[in-house]
This record gives structure tokens, sequence and C-alpha cells, in this order.
């Protein structure tokens, strides 16, 4: 309530008269010493620019999951913090809370104020900050995609067409002998964009929108390079190809026409796929974007892992989710289990220890331009939404969703459920207890608070 007054620049006098409150009120609302009733809720989200699950999904640090992942590093196991102290701090001091945050994820979990900074964290923190949504570079991509898609109906064929024609660049497709190494390769002098023969139709049409973003959003995206204020070169870079990345994908699923196409077919994965000529992995991080103020869709997140676990990819959009927002993984998700099954869609119901439901989804991905006898990469996409907003979705028929759930966790380290037999290390910051008369199913035991 706080930031979001701050945001709008009232004084508390002038919010209270808005919402029709005594100012003493809301003062104990901002204090947290008042509930946030529902009728209230209704007000903010009438008189505010104010989505209701942003409750949630703002949360400071990514709220008391997100402080305690970064508390069990082993620099703060003496200090004992419990988890009243933690819901006191956010409560008390949110701001605080979110400073902490950032400068513990700034110098790079526990590596200490001399280590240089992680230009993939500060881009995916940027990213994280406009919750995965650029609103001026979705509507420049759909207002381009509306143009492209009056001239033709193939879009690959239009953006070729438009390259050629108002930016003088044509396409040329190279045999993998030519370019072995490379997917895609500007070559201005000879005014082409290279494509290797081994990019399916999608990832062709992908390359081809990358490139006219590149060309025709160059305003907005050095615009949002430019507010993101990176000292670290590497960082703007990679920041900019997200974007740009950002933009094909708009340019491929238009916002309007991708929602109304979500929301008509219960987000349908595969039908998504077909419809839009995408692929699963464009389409899932599609789906974390989606958050236009007015038409908002379902808050999903995103991960993608290798057979390590070992995150490449990691977009909560709005979602707030401890499963994108966490290091570690847990073993009983099966989105590792996606490697045994490749191509199909694992779905699971599961529970974190905070009581948190999600309906997940998992599927193996292989990187463009595998060849025969080359490295067999291999990656499996993570899909998720809060068990509350999955009643619609086509993969939840048959599942109830109030029904048992797997109980996981973010992370053995980070973990403190008991008895877990798959648990493979004690939770950081808590007592081994070691007992030579006992065994149970879980090889550690350890102790409370």
């Amino acid at each position: 309530m706080r930031r979001l007054r701050r945001q709008a620049g009232l004084t508390q006098a002038a919010m209270a008269e808005v919402l029709a409150i005594s100012p003493s009120y809301l003062n104990l609302v901002e204090r947290n010493q008042r509930p946030l009733s529902a009728s209230l809720l209704v007000k903010l989200a009438e008189s505010f620019d104010f989505d209701p699950r942003a409750l949630a999904a703002g949360e400071p640090g990514g709220g008391e999951a997100g402080i305690r992942r970064r508390l069990a590093d082993p620099m703060f196991a003496d200090l004992e913090i419990d988890r009243n102290e933690v819901e006191e701090w956010l409560a008390g001091a949110p701001g605080g809370a979110e400073a902490f945050a950032r400068a513990y994820d700034r110098i790079g979990a526990g590596a200490g104020p001399t280590e240089t900074s992680d230009p993939i964290l500060e881009v995916r923190r940027e990213i994280e900050r406009w919750r995965g949504y650029f609103a001026d570079l979705d509507a420049a991509a759909e207002k381009l995609a509306d143009e492209l898609r009056l001239g033709a109906g193939d879009l690959y064929g239009a953006i070729v067409e438009r390259l050629r024609v108002k930016h003088q660049l044509t396409i040329r497709i190279l045999p993998v002998d030519v370019m072995p190494d490379l997917l895609r390769r500007l070559d201005l002098h000879a005014r082409q964009l290279q494509l290797s023969e081994t990019l399916d139709p999608a990832s062709r049409t992908f390359a081809a929108a990358f490139q006219l973003a590149q060309i025709e959003a160059r305003g907005e995206i050095d615009a949002l390079a430019k507010g993101a204020g990176f000292a670290d070169r590497a960082a703007e870079r990679l920041y900019r190809r997200h974007v740009a990345s950002y933009f094909a994908a708009a340019v491929m699923m238009p916002y309007a026409r991708f929602l109304r196409a979500c929301e008509a077919t219960g987000y349908d994965l595969e039908l998504l796929q077909r419809r839009f000529g995408a692929g699963f992995e464009q389409v899932a991080h599609r789906l974390t974007t989606l958050q236009r103020v007015g038409a908002r869709g379902l808050p999903f997140f995103m991960v993608r892992v290798d057979r390590a676990g070992q995150s490449s990819k990691r977009f909560s959009g709005a979602s707030g989710s401890p499963l994108a927002e966490a290091e570690g993984r847990c073993p009983l998700w099966r989105i590792h289990h996606a490697f045994d099954r490749p191509g199909e869609l694992a779905v699971q119901l599961v529970e974190l220890e905070d009581g948190g439901r999600w309906l997940t989804m998992a599927r193996t991905v292989t990187p463009q331009g595998r060849r025969y006898g080359a490295v067999p990469a291999e990656f499996a996409v993570g899909l998720g939404v809060a068990a509350e907003h999955g009643g619609g979705l086509a993969v939840a028929r048959g599942i109830d969703l109030k029904g048992e759930a797997t109980p996981i966790g973010v992370g053995c380290r980070a973990c403190l459920r008991e008895k877990c037999p798959q648990r493979s290390a004690p939770p950081v910051g808590r007592a081994l207890l070691i007992n030579e008369r006992e065994r149970g199913v879980s090889p550690f035991t350890f102790g409370g608070d």
C-alpha cells in the first residue's frame, strides 16, 4: 500500500479520500496493523493501475521464501535467524529487505564484496524489474505484426520481403558445411542475413524477426538499455539481445491475438505452437510476459535446466514463484523426469513448504543446429502457474487441484522438510543430529529453529 501510494505521488490523506477510508485506517494498513479487506482491494483495483496479484508477485526480495533462501548461505549460519524474524522484517522494513536481497545478489551468493558482478544476474534482475513485460516494445511489435499480416499470410515470407524492400537485406540459407558453427550471421558487406540450413521453420522466422527488431525497434531497445544503466558492457549487450528476442517473439505471437488464443484453447501449448508457427520454448517464454494492463494473462513462470539441474533460463514473470527464483531444484519435481521421455509433456501438481501449490508442466527441447556425431545437447523447459489459476488449463483436465500434491522443496540446502528419503544434504544453518542407535528414511536428521 505504501509503495503504491508513493508511486502515485499521494499523501496518506489524499489516498484515503480516494479510497473513502480514514487516513488513520490507511496508516494502520501501511504499518501492517490492519488487514487489507476485500472491499478495499476492489477500490484499489478500480482507482489505481493495480493488479491484486502484485501483492504476491511484488514481495520484497521474493518474499519470505526468497529472503530465507539467501539467509541459508553459510555466512549467516551463526545468526540463527528464524522464520518469525523474517516475517517481521518484511512487514516492518520491506525496503530494507529488498536492499539486502539486491546487495546479496549483486555480490553473488556469498562470494564476498570483491567478487566481480555477474552480467547474467544483472540482466535477470533488470528483466524482473519489468516483471518480464515491456509494454512499448510489445505494442510496437504488435503494430508491425499487423502490417506484415496485411501484406501476406506467410509471416516468414512477409519479414523476408520487408527486409529486402525496406532495408536492402536479403536472407540466404547456407549449407551446414559453409557455416558449421553458426546459426545466424549478418554480412553487411554482402547485405545478407545468412541462416543455417539446420534451423527449423520456427527458428528461421524468429531469426528473421530478430534482425528486423535490431533495425526497426532500435529506438525502443536503446531506451531500455539506457534506462537499465548497466556499468558492464557485456551485461548491456546481453540485455539488448534479450529485448530484441522479446520483440521477435512478440512479432510471431502478437499480444492480443496470442492472449485470445490462450484463453480460447485453455493455454493448450501444442495448439499454440501450431497456430503461431512457434517452438515449445518460444511459446513457454511468451506465456511469462502477458502482463498488459487491462488484458493480463495467467502469471506463468518458466525455467530451463540441463540434466545436471543447472538453469540457463529463469523467468518468474508476475508469478513470484520460488521455483523460478531459487538457485536449487528438488529432484522430486518432474522437470528432471522429462529427460526420460523426450518430447512428452510431464504434468504435475506440487506443493512447497509454504503451502503454495503449483501446476507445472515440463518437456525436453533440443537446441537448433544439432548434427549427428556432435555433442547431443538437451534441455528441459519447465512451466508453471499457481494452482488457484490453473482450473481452466487444458492440461488440468482430470486433475484435482485441491487434491493430493507432490511435496517438494527448492533444493536440499534450503529445504526444511523432514523425513524426505530423497534428501542429499541437510539444510544450511541447521544442526546435524547423529544417533548411532537409529536410522530413519532420510539419511540426515537435523535440529529445529
